[in-house]
């Protein structure tokens, strides 16, 4: 039965299984649906994310590692390092199927030890051991090699941290397998004050489905239709970066951090050139018929790999690309492969850092504030320097380490950061698709694009089954109603947990829902949980001091562009907010659910 539950406490090494409750299971399916309402009753608002009585949650759905389509995925919650807010991290690989495979669906881990340690998991067996020969010496390559030498099984998976998580940066990630990454929210960091170097897992275990012969027929079935759609073919042969080019010419693809409407090296780092030049292979998350990882190998030049590494992807040509108007793609993936070592999100430190290069160019950071270096458009070289002082939090690094706010607001204009409640806006300009500000406005890890990749709508991607449909991709009306079934949908798929690569239908995500446990759900049923999630989420954030006004766009994306594909648009969010709680049936004034709504989703009981 879905549900396991393992909860370990580092200060004191106790080690407990449990079930979790089946309404639990059947109001919120999985993975960060299941895991808000986990969380919800360990929230103390008084204690800071980092206290080591705050719960760090490895969480799988129900279809994680059972060979459906795109299943190989699960979730990384807890309170946010970064924002303070709900912390949720997406992440691929192997080891959220492994933790399924060795009897466990939900790892809680609590508490801090009093040095190093990494959990080792064996089917049954758990241990604690220690990892003060890792602490402060290993990246997250070497980490996940020695710990499978150490534990004496190659095919071990390892999630672990870098530097940047051990000195607590507060968007620090954890890493897996061959670069992938739970990057956004600081679950790292969460990681690194629990003095968790890493969580290694095997298992053995078959699983079981409800109705395991009409599971196993329906995602022959629905991987097969996976194979051989188009976007399938798209993404193996250039990877998320294939639409690079495209989304610049839209105006999605934001430069110079956020400032100028075109980047002509665009075409220079896309997926397309990666493919053409220097592409050795691709990779794939268990299970998965996409392979959208790319591998790489650069030989010649000033930044050669050591062998073949992981390429990047589009938000990571993007951070070190084009907000940098950097067109080198060699220095982008060393770049990137840097961060993954360390274990950053790009995203951020791309973000933070194209900020200083503004600053910079702005005059109001000279070289004296940067330690001598000289921050200039189109030079990536400085970035290698103040990605290691980010993680080690040296020199100018120290303050870059406290994220894009603070450094805005060390050099007199905090609004001047583009983030979104405290989180660093996605790398699609929400003036190129303004239902895309609506979802970062309202995301509750916020400006997110995994609570809602609504840009992907504007560019065909219609959910016609439930209403989802295409809109003028700068008409505020009608939108509101749009963007909250499209975040509950996607709430589904997080909580299943699935990859939004994956073109599959609802009808099919049903079936095989249904089958995985033995349910006899229709559409709406579906829909309703992922609402329920939602809001789940949403009373957390309120529980911690949410307010409508914190759901507003930063000053840099309310000034229109001249030219480009999103020439002269800006967000009308008044427009679509209102749609939108209305539609969500959540009050304008304190943000919160109605009181029907809240009976509605079975949520009352709760406040």
């Amino acid at each position: 039965m879905f549900g396991r539950m393992v909860k370990i406490n580092l200060s004191n090494g106790v080690i407990q299984r449990d079930q979790l409750p089946l309404e639990w299971i059947e109001g919120f399916i999985g993975a960060s649906g299941l895991a808000a309402r986990i969380l919800w009753d360990a929230l103390d608002v008084n204690r800071p994310p980092l206290d080591p009585a705050n719960p760090l949650l490895f969480a799988t759905g129900p279809l994680t590692g059972t060979g459906g389509p795109t299943t190989g995925r699960f979730t990384i919650c807890g309170r946010s390092p970064q924002t303070g807010w709900w912390g949720e991290s997406n992440i691929g690989g192997f080891v959220g199927p492994e933790l399924r495979y060795a009897g466990i669906d939900f790892l809680w881990i609590e508490g801090a030890a009093d040095s190093p340690v990494y959990i080792w998991i064996y089917n049954d067996q758990i241990e604690i051991r220690p990892a003060e020969h890792l602490w402060g010496k290993a990246d997250t390559y070497e980490t996940q090699q020695i710990i499978r030498q150490e534990v004496g099984i190659p095919h071990a998976k390892v999630a672990c941290i870098g530097l940047a998580g051990e000195n607590l940066v507060p968007f620090a990630g954890i890493l897996s397998d061959h670069g992938r990454l739970a990057a956004r929210t600081g679950m790292g960091a969460l990681m690194g004050s629990k003095k968790l170097k890493a969580v290694a897992v095997r298992g053995t275990q078959r699983l079981v489905m409800g109705r395991d012969e009409e599971y196993r027929k329906l995602r022959v079935a629905s991987n097969k239709r996976l194979l051989e759609q188009n976007m399938t073919a798209v993404l193996r042969s250039t990877g998320t970066a294939g639409g690079a080019e495209y989304l610049q010419y839209l105006g999605d693809m934001p430069q110079k951090y956020w400032t100028a409407a075109r980047f002509e090296g665009a075409e220079k780092i896309s997926g397309a050139t990666m493919a053409e030049t220097i592409l050795k292979g691709t990779t794939a998350c268990q299970g998965c018929v996409i392979s959208c990882g790319r591998e790489v190998e650069i030989v010649e030049g000033d930044y050669p790999t050591n062998g073949v590494v992981k390429g990047p992807e589009y938000e990571t040509i993007c951070s070190f690309g084009s907000q940098l108007m950097v067109d080198d793609l060699a220095a982008i993936t060393a770049l990137g492969d840097l961060c993954d070592r360390l274990g950053m999100d790009t995203i951020t430190a791309g973000n933070v850092i194209a900020l200083a290069y503004l600053l910079f160019d702005q005059g109001k950071i000279t070289p004296q504030d940067t330690g001598g270096l000289q921050l200039r458009w189109g030079d990536p070289v400085p970035c290698f320097t103040l990605l290691k002082q980010i993680a080690t939090k040296e020199g100018f690094g120290n303050l870059l380490s406290q994220g894009s706010k603070a450094l805005a607001k060390a050099f007199g204009d905090v609004e001047l950061a583009v983030q979104v409640n405290g989180l660093d806006v996605a790398m699609h300009d929400p003036r190129a698709f303004s239902g895309q500000a609506l979802v970062y406005v309202t995301s509750p890890r916020g400006a997110c694009h995994n609570q809602s990749d609504y840009f992907n709508v504007g560019l065909g991607g219609t959910v016609d089954e439930i209403g989802i449909g295409f809109t003028d991709r700068f008409d505020p009306v009608g939108k509101g109603e749009q963007v909250a079934r499209h975040q509950h949908w996607r709430t589904v798929c997080n909580s299943l947990t699935t990859c939004f690569f994956a073109v599959v239908s609802p009808d099919e995500i049903l079936g095989l829902l249904n089958a995985a446990m033995d349910w006899d759900w229709d559409i709406s049923t579906l829909l309703k949980a992922g609402e329920r999630a939602w809001n789940m989420k949403r009373l957390y954030n309120l529980k911690l001091g949410w307010k409508p006004e914190n759901e507003k766009l930063p000053k840099l994306l309310l000034q229109p562009l001249t030219d480009g594909g999103q020439e002269g648009n800006v967000p009308d969010l008044s427009v679509m907010l209102d749609e939108y709680y209305h539609c969500s049936g959540w009050d304008r004034t304190t943000g919160y659910p109605l009181p029907w709504k809240l009976k509605e989703l079975g949520l009352a009981e709760l406040l």
